[in-house]
């Protein structure tokens, strides 16, 4: 009988030591897996510790590069408070963050960046505005080189640009040729006569330019009497000439295509507004002079 079962017990046995090894197997593998993920996961805690650490450093570096710019520009100074303000904050931030995930550490860079941009923004102001009255960092004074020669470059391409500017805007100005004048009486025939004339008939060529640009154009006519008097009807017919809105006679709107076409424009005189002797003409466009000439009434 105890014969007969051994066999049987013998093999139940070896099951289960099968059964008791793939247990301790799997048992060994979730350790493993488990240390494994633990590590990784402390490997990470790690490098976000460090890169906590190293924002920490670099803001209390540039809060200190913001300590030791100066200067006596009011307005500077307030835009300086303001940003030494805000790197304060960042700064406490980071040192008061329990925890951090990447995506935090990665926005406070972004912030850094932005902030360092500024700074040295205001490193240029500040140079422009009075001479160096203290010695930074090596770091700094590099951003400051460069910072010149860009503005070197710049100052340079300014001038040639304005130089470039005079040019075309001095090739663009329109300009008329044979202008004559003749009064005109109340039958539009023509009189030389002050006591006789009601109008003043100013013809003239506006010249072709192909620089000029092209469209619609307000021709404006200034008549100054003998006596200095300028000719108007009302004190809100004015135009805009070298920085001042000054009163015009008259004035005609033109459809300019950069050739050359013919113009008049009359002046309406009031009764008794007119006198005898020699009477100055000019004429303007796009707020710059574009001819002037004289008349005789007698």
């Amino acid at each position: 009988m105890n014969q007969s079962n051994h066999p049987k017990f013998t093999k139940n046995t070896t099951y289960l030591l099968i059964a008791i090894g793939l247990l301790l197997a799997l048992v060994v593998y979730l350790m493993i897996d488990k240390k494994v993920v633990v590590v990784e996961k402390e490997k990470e805690i790690d490098e976000i510790t460090l890169e906590k650490a190293i924002l920490a450093r670099d803001y209390s570096e540039l809060a200190l590069e913001y300590d030791s710019l100066q200067t006596n520009n009011s307005e500077i100074n307030q835009h300086l408070d303001r940003e030494r303000e805000r790197v304060s904050q960042l700064l406490e931030e980071i040192k008061t963050m329990k925890s951090a995930n990447a995506a935090q550490i990665n926005q406070y860079k972004k912030e850094l960046s932005s902030l360092r941009n500024v700074m040295r923004n205001f490193i240029v102001q500040i140079d422009s505005l009075n001479s160096r009255n203290q010695q930074l960092t090596q770091e700094n004074k590099e951003v400051r080189q460069q910072y010149s020669q860009i503005q070197d470059s710049y100052s340079e391409l300014s001038k040639e640009k304005e130089t470039l500017v005079q040019k075309v805007e001095i090739a663009a100005k329109l300009e008329t040729h044979g202008i004559t004048a003749m009064g005109l009486n109340n039958r539009n025939k023509e009189t030389n006569k002050a006591v006789r004339t009601d109008k003043i008939k100013v013809s003239f060529t506006l010249l072709k330019n192909v620089t000029a640009p092209v469209g619609e154009k307000q021709i404006f006519m200034r008549l100054q009497r003998p006596d200095g008097a300028l000719l108007f009807h009302a004190d809100e017919d004015r135009f805009a000439f070298e920085g001042s809105q000054i009163n015009f006679s008259a004035a005609k709107t033109v459809e300019y295509g950069g050739e050359n076409i013919d113009l008049a424009i009359i002046y309406d005189a009031d009764e008794g507004e007119l006198m005898a002797g020699k009477y100055d003409i000019d004429l303007f466009a796009d707020g710059k002079q574009i001819g002037k000439a004289k008349f005789e009434l007698k």
